[in-house]
């Protein structure tokens, strides 16, 4: 038994809310390093402001997909309880973020506000894979792409509109400008609006039906971690003594502690689960996910290596891109000057470009291109195509230029959402299908937590004072992922 084909309209239901959460991630995204330095932080602090968000979806998109995939709430279903939850705190941290009275809270709205984006976003990946048959896979994540690209479109030029509609984009030192506030507070209401347009206009199958899509295959048991052994746990812990030991031996930002407390961290939490299973208590939620980061399909650790790349790149881009716009483009590196602001909404403007671009790509040039080389070569030379786009930020100073940048930018963008997970979902067990999206985001949130742990630290010793620079780290990136790319065989 087989699940029934979706029409174009089943296509939109399924993937509309995430065109509101893309909304929120892309006012994140353009605006949260321009809040920071407009409530004084300076450019070498960023990285650490900016570690909330891969942190809390490296904690949180494993944990909520393995507690979805056990959820059934009668009419509310398996996914769709996430995604509402997730959307009402979402709404409300972008309604407060404007109001911050300090960069603490302001650090503590972005924590509030990317842990709810990720309990809306990571069951909207597996929801896909429930709602679709195999063969209807590609379709059903190149339409998510294309929600992605419109709802980052959307978020991006919001603060660029409202200026240009005569409302204030300067503000006190200390202050956030009314376009930013503004936009923060529409894209709140947006947000929960397209939420709640997939919860109310689907119907997710019952336990019962994907059993029998299944064939009549229940949910793999959690592996057995009791005869795994625990000096791999040790070599962790170990890890992250040594890097805390670098930390205070070279003079590193402190932030790099936090690198040293994940792999500690890891290696407590994997020898905490094989203690629990030797007790014979095997079906914990930790042995769950410490077991199934050891029993990751193949193609899924090889496609990790190309995320890690893809994902450093993007990261770099989304905390930097204002700054090294608006010092370098526009002439001002000072957030109270009207140079800066007019240089933070010209980000909003190349981020709406590359978003825009990749919807157009994910519904076009990528299928096309797939059909003639592959997926993985047509992945290779979209990555090849954003870091040529990175590396021209060294080349051009003017800011109109840069929108041909964008547009490499946004090709590479488009792929990396579809493409990965067009070559992944098809190797997922059904009944699991939750916490591997929640594993594979490991592999998005590490690079980025690697990149605001360390790069303030290398800009500080090496680049003070240029971040034109991360654009160059950007570009390499991003042809280590191209070239990983080339190694990924599929059928």
């Amino acid at each position: 038994m087989d699940k029934p084909r979706q029409g174009f309209a089943g296509l939109w239901n399924i993937s509309f809310g995430f065109f509101g959460i893309q909304i929120g991630f892309a006012l994140q995204n353009a605006n949260m390093s321009r809040v920071f330095q407009s409530l004084g932080s300076s450019i070498d602090d960023l990285s650490a402001l900016w570690v909330a968000a891969p942190l809390t979806g490296l904690l949180v998109q494993p944990v909520i997909g393995h507690l979805s995939d056990r959820t059934w709430l009668g009419r509310l279903g398996r996914r769709r309880p996430y995604f509402l939850a997730g959307a009402i705190l979402a709404a409300i941290a972008l309604l407060a973020m404007p109001q911050s009275a300090g960069l603490l809270m302001a650090a503590l709205l972005l924590w509030m506000l990317d842990a709810s984006l990720n309990i809306s976003m990571e069951p909207f990946r597996a929801f896909v894979g429930d709602m679709l048959r195999k063969d209807q896979h590609v379709a059903g994540y190149a339409v998510q792409t294309a929600f992605i690209g419109a709802g980052a479109v959307v978020g991006s030029l919001f603060p660029y509109a409202l200026d240009h509609l005569g409302v204030s984009n300067v503000a006190a030192a200390g202050q956030v400008p009314d376009t930013v506030r503004y936009s923060f507070w529409a894209g709140g209401a947006a947000l929960f609006c397209a939420v709640l347009w997939t919860v109310l206009t689907t119907r997710e199958y019952t336990p019962d039906q994907m059993r029998g899509f299944a064939g009549g295959v229940d949910a793999p048991a959690a592996p057995d971690l009791a005869r795994r052994s625990i000096a791999p746990c040790w070599g962790w812990i170990g890890a992250g003594l040594v890097v805390a030991a670098l930390v205070s031996l070279w003079q590193m930002e402190k932030e790099v502690y936090l690198l040293a407390a994940l792999l500690a961290g890891y290696g407590l939490a994997s020898m905490a689960a094989i203690a629990l299973a030797r007790a014979g208590r095997r079906d914990t939620m930790l042995a769950h996910i410490v077991g199934d980061v050891g029993a990751m399909p193949p193609i899924m650790r090889r496609l990790a290596v190309i995320q890690f790349f893809s994902w450093s790149a993007l990261f770099i881009m989304w905390i930097h891109t204002t700054p090294v716009v608006a010092q370098y483009m526009f002439g001002s590196a000072d957030p109270a000057s009207a140079e800066y602001q007019a240089g933070g909404n010209w980000v909003g403007v190349l981020f709406s470009v590359y978003n825009g671009v990749a919807a157009v790509a994910a519904l076009s040039l990528l299928p096309w291109v797939a059909r003639r080389i592959g997926q993985a070569r047509t992945h290779a030379l979209c990555l090849a195509a954003g870091s040529a786009g990175f590396a021209s930020f060294l080349l051009l100073r003017d800011p109109a230029w840069l929108l041909l940048s964008e547009v490499g930018i946004g090709i590479a963008w488009a792929s990396i959402l579809a493409m990965p997970y067009a070559m992944l979902a098809s190797s997922l067990p059904p009944a699991k299908i939750g916490i591997y999206m929640g594993l594979f985001n490991i592999f998005v949130v590490l690079p980025q937590l690697l990149v605001a742990t360390v790069m303030g630290s290398i800009m500080k010793a090496f680049f003070p004072g240029e971040p034109i620079w991360t654009m160059a780290f950007a570009a390499v990136t991003l042809l280590f992922a191209a070239a990983a790319s080339l190694r990924i065989r599929t059928s």
